[in-house]
């Protein structure tokens, strides 16, 4: 990462940063794990729908994963009709499910009574599917956990009948896993209950949630993909969000304020956790380019706003930090900027694209955003 750019003054702070470099390796990566497998790929629009990370990605995949409306309308505005748009969401709702089947090229329906009130509507233009809970938890936090006790998400394994009425399956039961295992398990689990069920089938939507640039030994997968495909006929998809832009976002914050509180020096940023809020939901702290293990000077870095909990967590640092200093949250792309909010009126950050050839400013908000969206004028 461009670091000391991205620290010069010149640049505007706070900023979101989108470093093309490694957003492009991220997706080179599963370029070359589609050829390897024969998989096909799926961007996730959840993790950062931004349009230049789409346009970025488009050479690269196969399509894109949706989760509403308005993800469907943004991933065929830029595909142009060029790629698949997967969706399945919980939410669909019944003024919206016409405009959804035309868009989305695949609908895995979440439930049974979702799949039956909607399949007929949809089926003409789409190609239908279901989610499916394989009742198999690898996550320890519940709250990350799709197989948790009374899930929401998907029919459970055991529920799943009449598959000649679907042409395809999803299931997704992961978070950020470094191995396959779980996905391993979640498909024999499938052969078990479904067996050559599998090949009345069309496509298997095997779903997100696993960081293939940080799994050493993509063999499994590769093998995995292949049996699928020869011994069932079915075309294989994944949707990867985080393993593509999660390494490729960088939060730029400027130095307002520091003191003593208890001992403990509180150095107040420009940004606050409104532009990273699962450091607030999820109790995080995120990766600091500037924080040194072995370093004398201990600050703690806390957002703008007068939230009491916004706080980044506590660094250590070779020289104090001063004002105007700058400071760089790594590792943010993901689930950061697309959860971000105004609170206490603090702007969103301004939106940068990162390159060999140094950083452009892409995005700028001001006041007349803050004020459409809270004028009932």
């Amino acid at each position: 990462m461009y670091f000391q750019l991205l620290k010069h003054s010149v640049y505007s702070s706070p900023a979101f940063v989108i470093d093309e470099v490694k957003l492009t390796q991220s997706l080179e990566t599963l370029a070359e794990l589609r050829e390897k497998s024969g998989c096909k790929v799926l961007y996730s629009l959840k993790a950062l729908p931004f349009s230049t990370v789409l346009d970025i990605a488009k050479p690269f995949v196969d399509g894109f994963s949706v989760s509403s409306l308005f993800e469907a309308r943004l991933a065929d505005e830029v595909l142009s009709g060029q790629g698949s748009i997967h969706l399945t969401t919980p939410g669909i709702r019944p003024d919206e499910i016409d405009e959804l089947g035309v868009v989305c090229t695949h609908i895995s329906f979440n439930s049974l009574s979702q799949h039956q009130r909607y399949a007929e509507a949809t089926q003409a233009h789409s190609s239908v599917g279901l989610r499916v809970n394989p009742k198999l938890s690898f996550l320890s936090d519940e709250r990350f956990d799709p197989c948790r006790q009374h899930s929401k998400l998907g029919v459970a394994v055991e529920d799943l009948t009449g598959l000649e009425q679907v042409q395809g399956l999803q299931v997704h039961s992961i978070f950020s896993a470094t191995d396959f295992i779980p996905l391993i398990k979640t498909l024999a689990k499938l052969e078990q209950y479904l067996g050559v069920g599998l090949a009345q089938l069309e496509w298997l939507n095997i779903g997100g949630g696993y960081l293939f640039h940080q799994i050493e030994h993509q063999r499994p997968f590769i093998d995995l993909v292949k049996k699928l495909k020869q011994e069932y006929g079915l075309e294989v998809y994944i949707e990867p969000g985080k393993a593509v832009v999660g390494q490729a976002g960088h939060l730029v914050a400027t130095v307002l304020d520091s003191f003593v509180s208890d001992g403990l020096t509180i150095v107040i940023l420009d940004s606050s956790v409104n532009h990273n809020p699962e450091v607030f939901e999820y109790q995080r702290q995120p990766e600091l380019h500037e924080h040194e293990p072995e370093g004398h000077h201990v600050a703690m870095l806390a957002g703008c706003t007068c939230l009491a909990g916004d706080v980044f967590g506590t660094y250590r640092f070779k020289l104090p930090l001063q004002l105007g200093d700058k400071v760089v949250f790594n590792n943010v792309g993901a689930y950061s900027l697309i959860k971000a909010n105004r609170f206490n009126g603090y702007n969103f950050p301004d939106i940068y694209l990162a390159n060999a050839l140094g950083v452009k400013k892409l995005k700028h908000y001001d006041y007349q955003d803050y004020r459409q969206q809270w004028r009932a004028d």
